[in-house]
């Protein structure tokens, strides 16, 4: 865990997920979810938008106990290795924020943690994100809306799109990178996360390569993390093997110019 992380409060946040989540299921329920939960993502991906990821009790359990320590512990890290990302920011948009875990990961590596804006579109989603701030003490507004199309505040702030952009459709995703990217020209800090999948190989490279026309970054990761202890029963349970942790990110502090905002759009298109 990187050291601005409060150790505390992040076993405080893994005691009330496992209590609120294991409080009307048992383990293998929870085992068989999370199997299925993980079906959805690796076979089944058309079905994200319908909502499938986060249907009945059971997947929304897997998903808030399971894969959002583990969002969690890959986004600590990526904000931890990249020099500057755990900078002064005074508010942090966190688009598609799920559970939450995400946007909670890079604001606790802040020297100073920023408010969060968190923008999904499923209401249980909105409900959990709210509760994941509120455990970790930090100050949120959470509201139902589309990541792709939401209002960002009108001064500076961080914007995360982790574990987003892949589920939405060719348009949307296209408008959303037009907006980071005119964002990031401004000035605004953006961070990209998404795992390493081959599904996200069609339109990943064209993120790249306008993240990286306007001054960006682009990186794999790969760390074995020391797995909380629920986590890591699930991941045997569910035949699972999440020892070493990886995913991929976009990365823009920019300082653009317009010569180089033309390029990445150019890029883009």
């Amino acid at each position: 865990m990187p050291e601005r992380i409060d150790a505390a409060a992040y076993d405080r946040w893994l005691a009330d997920l496992e209590r609120r989540h294991l409080a009307e299921l048992t383990f293998p329920e929870l085992s068989r979810a999370l199997r299925a939960l993980s079906a959805t993502y690796v076979e089944r991906r058309r079905k994200i938008a319908e909502g499938a990821a986060l249907a009945g009790a059971g997947k929304r359990a897997a998903f808030a106990l399971f894969y959002g320590p583990l969002h969690f512990l890959l986004v600590a890290h990526i904000v931890h290795e990249i020099a500057g990302a755990a900078g002064d920011l005074s508010t942090l948009v966190d688009l598609g924020c799920g559970t939450g875990a995400s946007g909670a990961a890079w604001a606790l590596a802040c020297a100073r943690a920023p408010r969060i804006v968190g923008v999904d579109r499923h209401p249980w989603a909105v409900a959990e994100a709210a509760h994941t701030y509120r455990t970790f003490g930090l100050g949120a507004t959470v509201h139902r809306g589309d990541a792709a199309a939401a209002t960002l505040p009108s001064g500076r702030c961080g914007i995360l799109a982790a574990f987003t952009a892949n589920e939405l459709d060719e348009r949307a995703r296209a408008a959303l990178l037009d907006r980071l990217l005119d964002r990031g020209s401004r000035g605004d800090p953006i961070l990209i996360v998404e795992p390493i999948a081959g599904s996200i190989a069609r339109w990943w490279g064209r993120w790249r390569d306008g993240f990286e026309a306007s001054g960006g970054r682009s990186d794999e990761w790969r760390f074995r993390p020391e797995l909380p202890a629920i986590v890591a029963k699930l991941d045997r349970a569910a035949g699972l093997d999440h020892r070493e942790l990886t995913g991929r990110s976009l990365w823009l502090a920019p300082r653009a110019t317009a010569a180089s905002r033309a390029a990445a759009r150019s890029a883009s298109s």
